[in-house]
C-alpha cells in the first residue's frame, strides 16, 4: 500500500480557488440524513463541509429537527422532509430536494440515519435525481444498505464514495467480520472495483482503495476519533472537498488524512480521549495546504 504521506500530498493537490470567486463556484454540498434519535449527526457533516472550503451547504433531514438545525446553524440552508413513525426520513414527492440534487456538487446521505431499508429508499431515489457532474458520498446506514443498490449505484460509477467502518463493509459486501479484520485490504480493493467507487474502510489504520489502483495506507488519528459523530465529520470533510473539485479518490484520501490529523491535534492538547467530534471540524481550516 501507499503511505498516506507528505510525498503523496504533494503529488495530488488539492484545488484552490483563483481570481472572481462566489460562493456556489467554491462548490455546493447537500446532506441528507437524520432521524429523531439522531438530529444532530448531520450539523456535523455539515460543518466539516464549510470548514473544507465548500461556498454553500444545505441539510435535508426530517421537518421537527430542520428548522432547528437552520437557527442553530446560519450558514446553511435545510429542507425538512417527513418523518415515519419511526423517525427516520420518509421520502416520496420532494420538489424542492429534487431542485437541489439537480444543481450541487456534491451529495453526503446517512449520517444520523439508523434504519438500512429507509436509507436505501432515501439513496435510490436521490440516486436517480443527482446532477450528472455530482459526487455521491455514501455513510453509515446508507452505506451498510448499498450492497442491495448496485442496479442504482451503476450510473455513478466514477463518482461514488464509500466510507464504511468495519461493521458498515461486512453489510456492504456480505461476509462476516471476521473478513474484515482478516482481509481488510483485499475486501477494500473488491469492494472499490464492484461499486467503481473510491472507498475507506476506517479504523486505527484506514485503507483507501479505488478501481484499477494500489491502496493507500493512513495510520490512524488516534483512538480518541473512535467516539459519536466522528465519522460524520469525515463524510463531510469529503463531501466539501470533492464539491470543491478533487477528484473522488483525492477527496477521500484528503478527507481522511484531515480528519486523521484533527484527531491528533485534540489528542495532543487534550488528551487521547474524552474530545468531542464536534471539535474536530474548528481544525480542519488550519490543516489545510496553503
Amino acid at each position: 500500500m501507499i503511505p498516506l504521506d507528505a510525498a503523496w500530498r504533494s503529488a495530488h493537490p488539492l484545488p484552490m480557488p483563483t481570481g472572481e470567486t462566489s460562493k456556489n463556484s467554491r462548490g455546493q454540498v447537500l446532506v441528507i440524513g437524520g432521524a429523531r434519535r439522531v438530529p444532530g449527526a448531520v450539523a456535523l457533516t455539515a460543518e466539516a463541509a464549510l470548514r473544507v472550503g465548500a461556498g454553500k451547504v444545505r441539510i435535508a433531514t426530517i421537518d421537527a429537527a430542520a428548522l432547528p438545525l437552520g437557527i442553530a446553524m446560519p450558514e446553511i440552508g435545510v429542507i425538512g422532509l417527513r418523518e415515519d413513525a419511526a423517525g427516520e426520513i420518509v421520502i416520496a414527492d420532494e420538489p424542492a430536494l429534487a431542485r437541489t440534487l439537480e444543481r450541487v456538487d456534491a451529495v453526503a446521505i446517512g449520517p444520523g440515519m439508523g434504519d438500512p431499508d429507509a436509507a436505501a429508499r432515501v439513496v435510490r431515489w436521490a440516486a436517480a435525481r443527482l446532477a450528472t457532474q455530482a459526487v455521491l458520498v455514501l455513510d453509515g446506514a446508507a452505506v451498510a444498505c448499498a450492497g442491495g443498490l448496485c442496479d442504482a449505484l451503476a450510473p455513478l460509477a466514477g463518482r461514488l464514495i464509500l466510507t464504511p467502518h468495519p461493521g458498515e463493509m461486512a453489510a456492504l459486501m456480505a461476509c462476516d467480520p471476521a473478513t474484515v479484520s482478516e482481509q481488510g485490504e483485499a475486501l477494500a480493493v473488491a469492494a472499490a472495483e464492484r461499486f467503481g467507487a473510491a472507498l475507506a474502510l476506517k479504523g486505527s489504520q484506514t485503507i483507501v482503495a479505488a478501481p484499477r489502483a494500489e491502496p493507500l495506507h493512513y495510520p490512524g488519528g488516534g483512538v480518541g476519533l473512535a467516539t459519536g459523530g466522528s465519522g460524520d465529520v469525515l463524510a463531510g470533510a469529503v463531501a466539501g472537498l470533492a464539491a470543491r473539485g478533487a477528484s473522488p479518490v483525492e477527496a477521500l484520501a484528503w478527507g481522511v488524512w484531515l480528519h486523521g490529523e484533527a484527531g491528533r491535534t485534540l489528542a495532543q492538547r487534550s488528551g487521547p480521549i474524552g474530545f468531542l467530534a464536534r471539535e474536530l471540524p474548528p481544525l480542519l481550516p488550519a490543516l489545510l495546504p496553503r
